[in-house]
């Protein structure tokens, strides 16, 4: 994300270095400052939105491991006990 914020940033230098200080650059200017700007912002949201999403996969992953863990916990149990039944009959 850092390379994308220091792109931007360095896009957006490099268009204001080109303009002119005619009326007209100067409002090209502007709406290409405004669209780096917004391409920034959704950037922002979306590299958001996926650490998110990965954050929320990892803790389903471990939630699912942690079950795993506790029926193969009980499969054991039940088998040992099973195991000890048979030997004091």
């Amino acid at each position: 994300m850092k390379k994308l914020v220091l792109s931007a940033a360095l896009l957006l230098a490099l268009s204001a270095s080109f303009t002119s200080c005619r009326e007209e650059d100067k409002k090209d200017a502007e709406n290409a400052m405004d669209n780096a700007g917004d391409a920034i912002e959704n950037a922002a949201e979306e590299t958001g939105d996926a650490v998110e999403g990965g954050f929320e996969a990892t803790g389903k992953a471990i939630d699912d491991a942690v079950n795993e863990t506790e029926e193969a916990g009980e499969s054991i149990k039940d088998a040992v006990k099973e195991a000890t039944d048979d030997d004091n009959n």
